[in-house]
């Protein structure tokens, strides 16, 4: 295989991660718009599907800051528009919540419960459940103990935990930091309860086909991360991509890598090595 035009023949959308696969944080990586366009020019939609703790216009608005339009793909499913969802339909765990609530995580992320009916409060001892978006801004994302004192709040006060990003950490530009899913898993380890929404969830992909338009059988999940990409794809019964640019970015030779792939127990088609 010369490149992703040779698997993507084979499929007739795609759902496509973006941290780690279309963009670092920062730039798209080399050569990721020009196939997105091809792929766009074939007929092929792509929806990307991420674990944003935060709506998909904002994710939308953060893309076209990288120069990534809506020209590049057919829509957006995010981990937060599901929260969203959640809080403001009160479907399945998030029925029993009550109104009052703790945000942790940056003043970005307030778009997942903003226009609903809430009430955000200043202390955990007041709250009645702990929306968790990741680590805010003044304490940074790359000390996970900084957390604990208000994680231990919560759990004193028998919260449960909203999380709205399932991802343990990212690499941004190079450097990894946190994600809200590394406080979940301490939280959980803790003995807290925790309701999280986005891969590996099979929920998530429900919505995002629906956006998608075409058929589970015929589709591709490309992502870089064996723990929520391809374990979710895996879940929903869709065929994954494992890309090797992101948080699972090893050195892996490609015997390794497909030992690593041979050991989840699925089919392997092709091995694709990629030079960025």
């Amino acid at each position: 295989m010369s490149g992703f035009g040779a698997i993507a023949e084979r499929y007739d959308g795609f759902i496509v991660d973006l941290w780690g696969v279309v963009h670092n944080g920062v730039r798209p990586y080399p050569g990721v718009l020009d196939c997105l366009a091809r792929l766009r020019g074939a007929g092929k939609p792509v929806v990307f599907l991420s674990n944003a703790p935060r709506r998909a216009a904002s994710v939308a608005k953060g893309l076209a800051e990288m120069g990534i339009g809506p020209e590049f793909y057919t829509g957006i499913m995010s981990s937060g528009e599901a929260v969203h969802a959640g809080l403001r339909d009160r479907t399945g765990e998030f029925g029993p919540l009550g109104r009052r609530f703790y945000h942790l995580g940056p003043e970005r992320d307030r778009d997942v419960y903003a226009g609903l009916e809430l009430e955000q409060v200043d202390d955990p001892a007041a709250a009645e459940f702990l929306l968790n978006t990741g680590p805010d801004d003044l304490l940074g994302a790359q000390d996970a103990d900084l957390y604990a004192p208000v994680l231990a709040a919560s759990l004193a006060a028998g919260l449960p935990m909203v999380c709205a990003n399932p991802d343990l950490e990212v690499v941004r530009d190079g450097v990894r930091i946190i994600c809200a899913g590394l406080l979940a898993e301490q939280y959980a380890a803790a003995g807290g309860r925790v309701i999280m929404r986005g891969k590996p969830d099979a929920a998530i992909y429900g919505p995002t086909l629906a956006l998608l338009g075409v058929d589970r059988e015929r589709v591709l999940a490309v992502g870089d991360s064996l723990r929520t990409d391809i374990a979710g794809a895996r879940a929903a019964g869709i065929d994954a991509c494992w890309v090797l640019s992101g948080v699972d970015a090893r050195g892996e030779t490609p015997a390794g890598v497909v030992a690593v792939l041979e050991g989840l127990g699925g089919e392997i088609i092709s091995f694709l090595p990629v030079a960025r």
